[in-house]
């Protein structure tokens, strides 16, 4: 299933597509560098956007939980990735403990935990599921569509380790955002390796940091592949201090946006690209799809669009803190439907993918929303053999390597925020 694209501005993603192709040797080396300086996150997924001009990461989830979505030929990448993974930090496992949120009445999450499960059981790991839900006082099994069952099972912390009765885990997979804080059952885990870090989580880590790491990435692999690396990094500028309630932080919000937007009509100039630039306007933490504004004059942000679009769900803190990145509209559809692709990794390995599908939003909106629909990417034709001698845009393969490659830059990028934001590096004077 490859999406056809509904733009005529095709030429530069092809020739980026070509000029990937062409470097392939030399980005297997770059990446393969890099990952000998930075550790990459234990696991990531990346969602994309494909404008035919341009080809972008617009999130990285540290937390993936579509992994339901990777189609039965990709699973032994994903065991194969989980293996490296864990030999690399704990290679004496034996018991591995999955944290997930709190929405185990959600289908498709208990799907996206029954494959982790089956991932690193085949991995060679007893895996065992702990809930942080303070309700939860005994364990619980939870039917799945399948007609199996999950699990889960209060989590208990005796001194120094976490676990659960009866089971003492090496290391702690964290599936859970830890939106609203770090509760005291997961604070000073010497003796356990938990990942990913509690730095990684929603309450500390922050959008802009992020991209302010992948623009670096994107200038280093630019440089390596000679280009503009506005071709693969949205634009993006940051307010610190919002209260949408009270409209403290309005004129930050309108001044980034509109920095932002000039700064995108110049490069559509120079690309003689005939559109109307926008920006999104989000919480710089995660947010699960909420509060996110498209905008294409700084004008239109008001008090009132800007309270309603950042409304946050019950349970989730309120916004303080605004991304405005530059709006890159997604091209490709599938049935007429708005697509866009999501790359998932273990450790430094594209594992697969899926395509992210709504009916009823537009290019220029997020798709991250409910009635979304999925449909897994091509990937088992395989991403690491694409056809170097094909016509760009014409292969399924190529079209998934050069995903597979934005996709780990964001990943390296993230590898980068981690170790910028670590409370507990070491310094070197």
């Amino acid at each position: 299933m490859v999406p056809h694209l509904i733009t005529a501005l095709t030429g530069p993603i092809n020739e980026l597509e070509q000029r990937i192709l062409e470097s392939m040797p030399a980005i297997e080396r770059w990446f393969r560098l890099e990952w000998m300086e930075h550790t990459p996150p234990f696991y990531t997924s990346v969602d994309l956007r494909n404008a035919g001009f341009k080809l972008a990461p617009v999130d990285t989830d540290l937390f993936p939980e579509g992994f339901n979505h990777l189609t039965p030929q990709m699973l032994p990448l994903a065991v194969q990735a989980a293996m490296a993974a864990i030999e690399k930090i704990c290679p004496e496992a034996k018991n591995l403990l999955l944290v997930p949120d709190n929405r185990c009445g959600n289908t498709f999450y208990l799907q996206h935990l029954q494959q982790m499960v089956q991932i690193f059981t085949q991995a060679g790991l007893n895996v065992r599921l702990g809930s942080l839900d303070p309700a939860l006082e005994a364990p619980k099994r939870v039917a799945l569509p399948d007609g199996s069952e999950l699990e889960v099972e209060p989590l208990q912390r005796v001194r120094t380790r976490a676990g659960l009765k009866d089971f003492d885990p090496c290391t702690i997979l964290l599936n859970n955002d830890l939106r609203g804080g770090v509760p005291r059952s997961l604070q000073n885990l010497h003796e356990q390796y938990l990942l990913p870090p509690l730095h990684a989580a929603w309450g500390v880590r922050r959008k802009s940091r992020h991209f302010e790491s992948y623009e670096e990435v994107a200038k280093k692999f630019a440089k390596l592949l000679g280009m503009d690396p506005w071709l693969i990094n949205p634009l993006h500028g940051r307010c610190g201090e919002v209260d949408a309630d009270t409209a403290a932080g309005l004129d930050c919000v309108q001044a980034q946006a509109d920095a932002v937007l000039a700064k995108v009509r110049r490069k559509f100039k120079e690309y003689g690209i005939n559109e109307k630039p926008f920006v999104v306007v989000k919480a710089d933490a995660g947010s699960r799809g909420a509060g996110v504004m498209t905008v294409r004059d700084a004008r239109d942000i008001d008090a009132t669009r800007l309270q309603r679009a950042l409304a946050r769900p019950e349970g989730v803190p309120g916004v303080t803190e605004v991304l405005i990145q530059e709006g890159v509209p997604t091209y490709e559809r599938i049935n007429e439907a708005v697509a866009e692709p999501v790359v998932c990794m273990i450790d430094r390995y594209v594992v697969g993918g899926y395509y992210r599908v709504h009916a009823s939003r537009g290019s220029d909106e997020s798709l991250n929303l409910p009635g979304s629909s999925y449909v897994p990417l091509a990937f088992a034709e395989s991403h690491h053999l694409p056809h170097r001698g094909a016509k760009p845009g014409a292969s399924a393969p190529n079209r998934f390597y050069m995903y597979g490659v934005i996709g780990r830059l964001a990943m390296l990028a993230a590898a980068y925020e981690l170790e910028a934001t670590d409370p507990d590096a070491e310094v070197y004077d």
